[in-house]
């Protein structure tokens, strides 16, 4: 999903670096370079800030292909587990215990949830992340990114999807009273026939009120329905989705995704802007919202931002790296399109050939036949040293930024989404 607003800076060095969904992120406040790509992992970025977001959307975009994914790449994924369940954005040793100065948080460790539940075997570490992340639950019912940090909606709505992969109630997951459907709606706007009409917040803005994001927006209307970042086209009822009091979840979806659908309906496809420069696609989040749209009211409804998807998202997708490709493979299950002819790319074989080979097919899977078996074949070749994760150099340009101006803390919006 995949997933979340940022500090200004952040939003500034994405808007200049065209970088793929990822988790909402806390600066840590002495970063270190990683030493180099581990084996195992997609991608040949820096993994510091997003190598368990990027390897788990990896692992789900595989599987909604039936393909089974590397054991090299599963391992790398596990391995990454602290002891009482929890998953930090990178842990360089993994051989190390977990200590006070691991930073763990909530949507690495949901991210991995949806990913191991999906690949099945894993029921123990799935069962330790669980735990760790109902520990955590803040009072309003919600997730921050860290633990004690306040609620927000892209936390709050990654977890809701980790719960709902894994077979559990996310309205039954209390925490002094209320739910993680209690805190999404919190974060819900009013019908107030303003520019933010239905959408959502990411957190409240200091004074109390609510500012429209859409990133927050399609984390939560995939949440509010109950759904995880892998999600097959909803129900078409032949109505479009209007505007209402969001007094329920389910009215809360449809609020957001008719703001979403608003927002795309005339070039196709979301923007984002550098402050003083002109709006530029935002090729991520657009993405996440077809998934949000398709979920709520069908393929046909998010047929306007795929089309622009599959015209435009091919070259920042080589960009970006592991997790773009990802989630274009996740709007394309989503919609029910081929993603391996994907506006004329194969985003299987693209993905793929950023990391360890998959091991092959689930039983029943389609082949992909002799250009398959040759794109197998030369996905286990060295990658010619392109940089694949625009995920790696906005993230570090927008931790650059914040120390600059003194901020703290980086808050993110579902641009997984999605890490790359």
């Amino acid at each position: 999903m995949n997933v979340r607003r940022r500090s200004a800076a952040v939003l500034a060095a994405m808007a200049v670096f065209g970088g793929a969904a990822a988790p909402a992120v806390a600066a840590d406040p002495s970063p270190s370079a990683s030493p180099g790509t581990p084996p195992g992992l997609y991608g040949k970025a820096d993994p510091q800030y997003d190598g368990v977001w990027r390897q788990s959307l990896t692992l789900l975009a595989q599987d909604t292909v039936r393909m089974v994914p590397s054991e090299r790449a599963v391992a790398w994924l596990t391995g990454q587990q602290c002891a009482d369940g929890s998953f930090a954005a990178f842990r360089a040793d993994p051989d190390a215990a977990c200590g006070t100065g691991t930073m763990v948080d909530s949507n690495s460790t949901a991210v991995a949830v949806q990913a191991l539940a999906a690949l099945g075997g894993h029921d123990k570490a799935v069962g330790d992340a669980l735990t760790w992340l109902t520990s955590v639950q803040n009072k309003d019912g919600g997730w921050g990114y860290t633990p004690g940090s306040p609620s927000d909606a892209n936390s709050t709505a990654v977890v809701i999807g980790a719960l709902a992969a894994t077979g559990a109630d996310p309205a039954a997951t209390v925490k002094d009273g209320r739910s993680p459907y209690d805190a999404l709606l919190t974060f819900a706007l009013p019908c107030a026939k303003g520019k933010g009409d239905g959408a959502f917040a990411y957190q409240p803005d200091k004074d109390g009120g609510l500012t429209a994001n859409e990133d927050a927006t399609a984390a939560a209307v995939l949440a509010a329905l109950g759904k995880g970042l892998v999600t097959g086209p909803g129900k078409a009822d032949g109505t479009a989705p209007a505007c209402a009091d969001p007094a329920t979840r389910e009215q809360a979806a449809a609020n957001g995704a008719a703001h979403l659908a608003r927002a795309v309906a005339e070039d196709g496809h979301l923007t984002s802007s550098l402050p003083g420069a002109e709006d530029q696609p935002d090729v991520g989040n657009t993405a996440d919202t077809v998934v949000a749209l398709a979920a709520r009211s069908g393929a046909a409804s998010a047929a306007g931002p795929l089309a622009w998807l599959e015209k435009n998202a091919g070259a920042w997708a080589e960009q970006s790296g592991p997790a773009a490709y990802a989630q274009l493979i996740l709007a394309a299950h989503a919609t029910g399109t081929d993603p391996r002819d994907f506006g004329g790319t194969d985003l299987v074989s693209a993905l793929n050939a950023l990391g360890p080979a998959p091991e092959g097919f689930k039983a029943g899977a389609e082949t992909p036949g002799e250009d398959g078996a040759k794109d197998k074949k030369d996905e286990k070749k060295k990658d010619d040293g392109k940089d694949d994760s625009g995920f790696g150099v906005w993230w570090f340009v927008g931790v650059c930024l914040v120390f600059g101006v003194g901020v703290g803390f980086l808050l993110s919006g579902r641009n997984r989404k999605s890490g790359s």
